[in-house]
């Protein structure tokens, strides 16, 4: 779901996502070493290409990147957003969170709770910001762009917790 997401952020259809996070000062660097990314608006393209790559509908609804809906189908749960890859102090992907380009509600939204993502347990950027942390200390901010626009000026100890989430 990563690269897919990085895949599609690169292509034409991530114009206005590319031109947001330009906005937001953000550059090609960062972007990448965040592994930034844009799910498609439409809803079931996530679902179909990792369906094709093999992976069954029960583990995309376990790893919280799929839901069936009342109808029973099985639609994308991140629709036209930025996503944001969430790795655990190992380094490992966890989950996601997802910001709304435009007016759309929640403006962020998470991968639910799975085996694997606690978004309560879990520092986004502590994996990147380890080394420096460990010589000058940590520093806790609100928010991922917070702690992407402090890693892209040279603060590489900080991190941020998700929300109000931090327990």
């Amino acid at each position: 779901a990563r690269s897919y997401f990085q895949r599609y952020l690169a292509s034409a259809q991530g114009s206005e996502a590319r031109d947001y996070l330009e906005q937001r000062g953000l550059n090609r660097e960062t972007i990448e070493k965040f592994e930034l990314g844009l799910s498609p608006p439409d809803g079931e393209s996530l679902n179909n290409h990792l369906l094709h790559q093999g992976f069954s509908a029960a583990h995309l609804t376990l790893a919280g990147v799929i839901r069936a809906g009342e109808d029973g189908r099985h639609r994308d749960l991140f629709r036209g957003r930025l996503m944001i890859p969430i790795r655990n102090g190992q380094g490992d992907m966890s989950g996601f969170g997802a910001r709304a380009l435009g007016d759309a509600e929640p403006k962020y939204l998470n991968t639910p709770r799975t085996a694997v993502f606690d978004k309560g347990r879990i520092l986004y950027g502590l994996h990147l910001a380890k080394e420096a942390a460990g010589r000058e200390g940590i520093v806790v901010v609100e928010g991922y762009m917070d702690a992407i626009a402090a890693h892209q000026h040279g603060f590489d100890n900080v991190v941020a917790c998700m929300g109000t989430a931090l327990t």
